[in-house]
């Protein structure tokens, strides 16, 4: 469970203070999928730097799991990174020199892990991406690309999943691809999957809408009726 209870978040540039979280409160339940939806300055990505354990609130507690996050060094919060949380980019973040399946082992090099080489191909055969492990991002889509992002993700078979505009440079084809993707994590795999979005068709896919403006929380609204595109199969 991801539970926040009153985060702010003030950045300091020079004698400026910049407040980008105003008294968040917001509680995830395992298993859900969530949008954090807004505008640009919102507050969203913030927000989802300091659930995916990469920025710290000014003040507020953040509670991952019943451990005050809060409270842990910067150790405990590296393995929560590498072993708990897996990030999906807008910009897939890919090596080009690599290849997919190298890619996607990236994360599972820092663990010291003996079973790379089969995590990493069962998360790309999970994205269906089996048949394009040896080929190097230049020689993918857009769609793939984020696919191989998605994979490397799941390579660390992490509960929660923090995808930051997943959808962000893709057309429209390879935009319902991905979210069938993420819905299938979530309703099949039971993974948590959190997507930062300014889309509004993106935020309808999921089971829950949290709206941000200026910093704050505007709104959070159950998606009793998701409006759920049905995508060709990924290729």
């Amino acid at each position: 469970m991801i539970r926040l209870e009153d985060i702010h978040k003030i950045y300091r540039m020079g004698e400026v203070e910049v407040g980008a979280l105003q008294g968040v409160t917001v509680t995830i339940d395992e298993g859900d999928m969530v949008a954090i939806m807004g505008p640009s300055g919102s507050g969203k990505s913030t927000l989802m730097n300091i659930i995916g354990c990469l920025d710290v609130p000014t003040t507020g507690q953040y509670f991952l799991n019943d451990e005050d996050v809060g409270s842990l060094n910067d150790d405990r919060l590296a393995v929560i990174r590498g072993t708990q949380i897996g990030f999906v980019f807008q910009t897939y973040n890919l090596l080009p020199r690599m290849t997919a399946q190298a890619n996607v082992e990236l994360p599972l090099m820092y663990g010291n892990l003996r079973n790379r080489k089969s995590r990493s191909l069962e998360a790309l055969e999970r994205v269906g991406l089996e048949d394009r492990a040896g080929h190097k991002p230049t020689e993918l889509s857009g769609g793939q690309q984020q696919r191989v992002g998605i994979a490397r993700a799941l390579a660390k078979q992490p509960s929660i999943l923090l995808a930051d505009e997943p959808t962000g440079n893709l057309d429209s084809t390879s935009s319902e691809e991905i979210m069938a993707i993420l819905r299938s994590l979530n309703e099949d795999d039971g993974l948590t999957v959190v997507i930062v979005t300014h889309e509004r068709d993106i935020a309808s896919q999921t089971r829950r809408v949290i709206s941000m403006l200026d910093g704050k929380v505007v709104s959070d609204i159950p998606n009793t009726q998701p409006n759920l595109v049905t995508a060709n199969e990924p290729n």
